[in-house]
């Protein structure tokens, strides 16, 4: 008995040691909030107070339009998933667009709320304080799950709804993303608040991207320090704890005229979600990406921003 209490002993002193070195090799704290801003705010970005926060933002182009496009990004992401689209539409339209709770330089909601009836109220709250009356609103992923809703929510703020790759059906036969299968877990949730290895975020891109070749450095940089700026982790973690089963019943209520646009090679929500939208949303149109997955506004701008453009033109 002896004999196998002692090797019992080795084998948790095995297992901590080891525990004790990768802490110590892949630890790693949140960033403070104001180095992450010096890197990743620049001269368009504003800062507005709002229910707690301090909501990153950026209102760029014709600020005469008296018919705003506002993107909203996905899990994760951040305003950035926008630049070359802004680049692209910046002369002819007023573009807005931000930081939601719990990602970028916006930062976690104080009170740890990331429901679709929170988000409801918070975007319309937003465009409240910008004084904007009526708005296009685009939402890839996460964001595009946030901008049906307030299709419902506000129906009559909203002119018209671009829907990249958006959530909203219950997940079948996708492959996923292995950060957000790892953030849903239960306790390697509460792991990766504090180990978050790079390769994480790199092998994450490359589940949302066809390409790989198209993951530049600067992108991957982007998306981690983001990610570990104070708070966001647990952010994320948050919201995979309060996230419901989709009642994708709701869809077939929207009347806003909607263009569905989708990487036809998305591991993380199948296009076959792409044509449900279509059928759901009456009189809605669609537009399939080739050579493109989960992120095409990133991955292929130019076709997007194409089908963008010819939707906006549509009386």
């Amino acid at each position: 008995m002896s004999g196998i209490i002692k090797r019992s002993f080795k084998v948790v002193a095995v297992i901590l040691a080891t525990s004790i070195i990768l802490l110590s090799m892949f630890y790693k704290a949140d960033t403070p909030k104001y180095i992450v801003k010096e890197k990743y705010a620049n001269s368009a970005s504003r800062f507005m107070p709002l229910m707690g926060m301090e909501v990153h933002y950026r209102d760029e182009g014709n600020l005469s339009d008296s018919m705003p496009i506002v993107f909203l990004h996905g899990l994760s992401s951040s305003l950035h998933t926008w630049d070359s689209l802004t680049s692209k539409l910046i002369d002819k339209k007023r573009i807005i667009r931000l930081d939601l709770p719990g990602f970028g330089l916006t930062g976690a909601n104080p009170e740890r709320n990331y429901s679709s009836e929170y988000y409801n109220i918070f975007i319309d709250s937003f465009i409240l304080k910008l004084d904007v009356k009526k708005y296009i609103i685009v939402g890839n992923s996460f964001g595009g799950n946030i901008a049906w809703h307030q299709a419902l929510y506000q129906p009559e703020k909203i002119e018209k709804m671009i829907l990249i790759n958006s959530a909203g059906y219950p997940r079948t036969k996708e492959k996923g993303n292995i950060g957000f299968k790892l953030a849903s877990l239960p306790l390697l949730g509460e792991v990766i608040k504090k180990i978050t290895p790079k390769a994480l975020i790199k092998k994450s891109l490359q589940d949302a991207y066809s390409n790989d070749e198209k993951i530049t450095e600067a992108i991957e940089n982007r998306y981690y320090d983001l990610l570990l700026s104070d708070g966001n982790r647990q952010a994320t973690v948050d919201i995979f704890k309060q996230r419901k089963a989709p009642i994708s019943e709701k869809i077939k209520s929207i009347h806003t005229p909607t263009l569905i646009i989708w990487g036809i090679n998305d591991q993380m929500i199948d296009v076959s979600n792409a044509y449900q939208f279509n059928k759901d949303i009456q009189g809605s149109s669609i537009e399939i990406i080739s050579n493109s997955g989960h992120v095409p506004m990133e991955e292929t701008p130019q076709p997007v921003y194409e089908a963008i453009v010819k939707f906006i033109k549509q009386g």
